[in-house]
């Protein structure tokens, strides 16, 4: 048997229960983890709450989380890169917020010794769409990045990438954010009214490309900076489409394993940084994503069963 936090009706936390469910079993292809840690994103509540119902629909009663780490303690058939004991991260097939969970092996890759297991946890959501968006704009060396939200966890991920990179970030964020950015190579400029002319004065000509993860009305002054929609993307301005704005809803799309196989060096040479703000055991899976719908975090929250 193993815990899982599960829902039996779409509402706030307080439809979440810690209950014991059969361990899921591997099928071909599949290996089972006893989960070690399980980042909490945002997506965790909305489906909670319903919000995703109609795009995601579940036959409750149903778990969450997708961000996962853990040790395989059992291989399906055919799976030859993974044995019991090993340690590894990705994502998950059955919900990660649960002491036992099946993923594709194909979906993991070996955790290096030196990353924490919290740390681990956190990876696979944040920093596989960051790695996508950066692909999707095609920002290259010596070329400037504008993001909207520069100290989410997307955010956080996509500038520390896009610095590896070569590229020059200027990163929107509220003034408390700033010194934090400053120290991962970021430069910030204050939310608000003249954001304009705040981009303008470190980019007197523009930016090249520009990532919105705050959903504040950015997109006009985006395309403004960026001299056309070609090269703007959204993650959360769903109707910036009309505008020929990039619109991102699938997450790292597929690069989930390439993603982390870049990451996870620059993870060890500390050249990127991953802030967890808080851990949580288990039974305090409410309480995360409460932290989680604030928005007000500032760093990636991490479940740890």
């Amino acid at each position: 048997m193993s815990l899982a936090v599960q829902f039996s009706e779409y509402g706030t936390t307080e439809v979440l229960r810690v209950v014991d469910v059969p361990a899921p079993t591997p099928g071909p292809g599949q290996v089972r983890l006893a989960v070690r840690a399980a980042g909490v994103n945002p997506l965790d509540w909305k489906i909670m709450q319903g919000f995703m119902s109609q795009m995601m629909p579940l036959d409750l009663p149903a778990g969450l989380g997708y961000d996962i780490a853990g040790v395989v303690d059992q291989v399906g058939e055919g799976v030859t890169v993974f044995a019991v004991g090993d340690e590894v991260l990705g994502t998950s097939l059955t919900p990660a917020y649960a002491q036992s969970a099946v993923a594709d092996a194909a979906a993991l890759v070996a955790k290096p010794a030196t990353v924490p297991w919290e740390v681990a946890g956190a990876l696979a959501g944040s920093g596989g769409t960051a790695w996508t968006v950066l692909d999707r704009l095609k920002v290259t060396q010596g070329e400037t990045l504008l993001i909207h939200a520069a100290s989410g966890g997307v955010g956080t991920f996509t500038a520390q990438l896009a610095v590896a990179r070569g590229a020059r970030v200027i990163g929107t964020a509220s003034e408390s954010n700033h010194e934090r950015l400053r120290s991962i190579g970021v430069l910030p400029v204050a939310y608000g009214e003249r954001l304009a002319d705040r981009v303008r004065a470190i980019a007197p000509e523009g930016v090249d490309a520009v990532l919105d993860a705050s959903g504040r009305g950015e997109i006009p002054l985006s395309v403004e900076l960026a001299g056309g929609p070609e090269r703007v993307l959204t993650l959360v301005a769903f109707d910036a489409a009309s505008l020929g704005v990039q619109v991102h809803t699938d997450g790292a799309s597929g690069n989930g394993v390439r993603a982390l196989q870049d990451i996870l060096p620059l993870i060890e040479e500390g050249r990127l940084h991953v802030p967890v703000w808080r851990t949580y055991p288990l039974a305090e899976a409410a309480a995360a994503l409460d932290l989680s719908r604030t928005g007000h975090v500032g760093g990636k929250i991490v479940l740890l069963p």
